[in-house]
């Protein structure tokens, strides 16, 4: 057991241990009480961790394999992070912190689609994020400086404070919606060896016997027109931008002349 919630009051302390991690630049790198002196820095070790999440997925993400690639036994890991979900909040904060955070121009709309684009792309480029999210994330400088930056956006565009928060919501909610389906198709493509295209010249025959056109006017009449466009089965970067743009619409609706 760690020394640092070796008691029941100790116990207590894992948030706020938690919060001190993550403001570990600003408040200075916390010690346990007891213990050998530490052999390398929680920076070491986030940067490990995400490290191997980049490489193999979030769930390749075990104390074990995070100690090893830092030269540490499992629990002398827990002398520097309490658990592993405390881990992953230091990841997200680690990797959120350094994307540089946008310099808005433009009116609210233009704000809003960059804001999007750029969660669109480090999803792309960190997917074990999506897989990270959480209802109530720890709170930490490259969170925190994101949602401030975030807010900024729409600030004094004529929405209200609570307004503002959904409307951020809403965009980070899209975008991450949209590159998961986008990731997962990526992921198809690749395990399978076939393009949407060379999946459907396969199928193709078997589905036009079973979906003859009188049967299914509506969806054989679009599902062409979709493939023609496309050449394939769906283009779903197409359409996370056609649903951002219906989401700007109504954001721009709301708000005053």
């Amino acid at each position: 057991m760690d020394a640092t919630t070796s008691s029941s009051g100790d116990a207590a302390d894992g948030p706020a241990r938690v919060l001190r991690l993550l403001w570990r630049r600003h408040l200075g790198e916390p010690r346990g009480r007891r213990g050998p002196r530490q052999k390398v820095s929680t920076d070491a070790i986030v940067e490990a961790a995400i490290s191997l999440a980049d490489a193999e997925g979030l769930a390749a993400v075990s104390v074990r394999r995070v100690a090893q690639a830092v030269g540490l036994s499992p629990m002398s890991l827990y002398t520097y992070v309490p658990d592993r979900d405390a881990l992953i909040g230091l990841m997200v904060d680690e990797t959120v912190s350094r994307t540089p955070l946008p310099r808005w121009q433009g009116p609210p709309r233009e704000r809003l689609r960059t804001l999007s684009e750029m969660l669109w792309d480090e999803y792309h480029r960190h997917p074990w994020l999506l897989d990270a999210e959480s209802h109530r994330p720890w709170i930490g400088p490259g969170v925190s400086d994101r949602y401030e930056a975030e807010l900024r956006a729409v600030e004094g565009c004529g929405l209200e404070d609570i307004a503002m928060d959904h409307t951020i919501s809403l965009i980070e909610t899209h975008a991450a919606a949209a590159s998961r389906r986008h990731l997962e198709s990526l992921r198809a493509v690749e395990e399978s060896g076939r393009s949407d295209l060379e999946w459907w010249e396969q199928n193709g025959p078997v589905l036009a016997e079973v979906m003859p056109p009188d049967a299914y006017p509506v969806s054989g009449r679009v599902g062409t027109a979709v493939g023609t466009t496309y050449q394939a089965v769906a283009d779903l970067r197409a359409g996370y931008e056609f649903g951002l743009e219906v989401i700007l619409d109504g954001i721009e609706a709301r708000l005053p002349r």
